[in-house]
């Protein structure tokens, strides 16, 4: 006796493909437009900056230039970001929940896969 299992269709197949793909990309842009993922820079630009005021050196010049950038006024918003080392209580139990919602998500949909799997393998369990 070999074991057949349930086919699925070409639609169901579709289907499975375009969730993934759209939980995928969700899953890498959601955090981005709500502003949770990444360390956030901020400048802190200095007012008519020179080369040397942005403690830039004749080397370091050179590859500004070779990126296309000689004025340092464009640069100067690069060269002074700062990490901003704020923290968010609200944030951190949001992030927590979704990673606990989801745990618990992926637990509980396996078990019951696993569950249908051996039932159709096996067949119900007899006392």
């Amino acid at each position: 006796m070999s074991y057949e299992p349930p086919k699925q269709s070409f639609a169901g197949q579709i289907f499975d493909v375009a969730t993934l793909l759209v939980l995928t990309i969700g899953a890498l842009y959601i955090p981005l437009y709500l502003g949770l993922a990444g360390a956030a820079k901020v400048p802190n630009p200095i007012a008519d900056p020179t080369w040397e005021s942005l403690g830039q050196n004749a080397t370091e010049q050179q590859q500004w230039a070779a990126l296309g950038i000689t004025d340092p006024a464009a640069a100067n918003d690069i060269i002074t970001a700062r990490f901003d080392y704020s923290f968010s209580w609200a944030s951190l139990i949001v992030m927590a929940l979704l990673v606990i919602g989801y745990f618990v998500m992926v637990v509980r949909l396996s078990d019951r896969e696993y569950r249908e799997v051996i039932d159709e393998r096996f067949g119900t369990k007899q006392r």
